[in-house]
């Protein structure tokens, strides 16, 4: 039993260090996973199995280890629901890289994003130029949300017909 109980703090620590590596080299890493990045995290969990396992290769060890991870996620996404603070510190907290149009430099800097990959993702949103987003944010999960201001703009305008005409069912 005294095997399966270090298989258990093994798995907790590199589950740990795991997740606190990830944060601290950035959230894109997310994602927005390139062909390095993948490999990075298959050499990762092989490389960590060992030290969770240690000399116990069998299936119950595997699955003792396994169990534990499912767990520790379990518990760490239960806090993360009910603390904000937590969950702040754990995900951060969702960058803004582009406003009304204008690069914010020092965000995307921060972010370690270039101004290629933004124009990218502003295209993979159906926005030619940069210059026509309204508001680009790096979400809180590595993803990024993009609002054109053209979009914005047939907001507003419809917010703005449903107040003059009082029918708040009219679309």
């Amino acid at each position: 039993m005294n095997t399966y109980f270090d298989i258990i703090l093994r798995s907790l620590a590199v589950y740990i260090f795991i997740i606190l590596a990830i944060r601290f080299f950035g959230k894109k890493e997310l994602s927005q996973l390139s062909i390095t990045d993948l490999v990075l995290i298959l050499l990762i969990s092989n490389a960590v199995q060992n030290a969770m396992v240690g000399p116990d290769s069998s299936l119950i060890g595997g699955l003792v280890a396994a169990l534990t991870l499912f767990a520790l996620n379990y518990i760490i996404k239960l806090v993360s629901y009910k603390s904000k603070s937590f969950s702040k510190i754990l995900e951060g907290e969702p960058v803004m890289l582009v406003y009304k149009g204008f690069v914010k430099t020092e965000n995307l800097q921060k972010q370690k994003l270039t101004i290629d990959e933004l124009e990218a993702v502003v295209r993979e949103h159906g926005i030619e130029k940069i210059e026509d987003a309204e508001l680009v944010m790096l979400e809180r999960d590595g993803s990024i949300s993009v609002i054109s201001k053209e979009l914005k703009n047939q907001t507003i305008h419809k917010r703005k017909r449903i107040k003059k005409y009082g029918d708040k069912n009219t679309n």
